[in-house]
């Protein structure tokens, strides 16, 4: 893991950082994100995975400002367990700055279990993907999204 820790550890080390942050930084409007992170985690800490969820997208937040999307990430590392598949998959389904709180939480817990952690049968199907595809299987999920005029909120539930 991250300096010898696991994800339990790397996620407090981040909220440490986030406020050593804050105290360097210049003030914005907008929640303490240390504050946040850690009231994020409890909110979801040993709940169901699908109540977690409804728990992130209702109160904590999706939104691509910092105060949401960085909170969001520690909550979904935290009802994932530390699994990154799982964080990864979690994240793309909950709707709003997805590829943020993806990045964040799948990316902190495969840095601490290690790439061999990932289930092999979703590796290996990755492995050779064709990336026009996947560039004209994005356009077409943007169109869908862009014509139902929908915040996704409602798919995220």
């Amino acid at each position: 893991g991250v300096a010898g820790g696991d994800w339990l550890a790397a996620s407090d080390r981040a909220v440490e950082a986030a406020r050593q942050g804050a105290a360097l930084g210049h003030w914005v409007t907008g929640g303490d994100i240390a504050a946040r992170i850690d009231w994020a985690r409890g909110l979801v800490r040993g709940r169901p995975v699908a109540d977690g969820i409804r728990l992130i997208v209702e109160l904590v937040g999706t939104g691509v400002a910092s105060q949401e999307s960085v909170p969001a990430a520690f909550a979904v590392l935290e009802i994932a367990g530390g699994d990154a598949w799982q964080a990864a998959v979690i994240s793309a389904n909950l709707g709003g700055d997805t590829d943020t709180i993806g990045a964040i939480a799948a990316g902190m817990a495969g840095a601490c279990a290690g790439f061999c952690r990932l289930p092999r049968e979703h590796v290996a199907r990755l492995n050779g993907l064709d990336m026009a595809q996947v560039r004209a299987l994005a356009a077409d999920l943007v169109a869908v999204r862009m014509a139902k005029g929908s915040s996704g909120k409602e798919a995220a539930a």
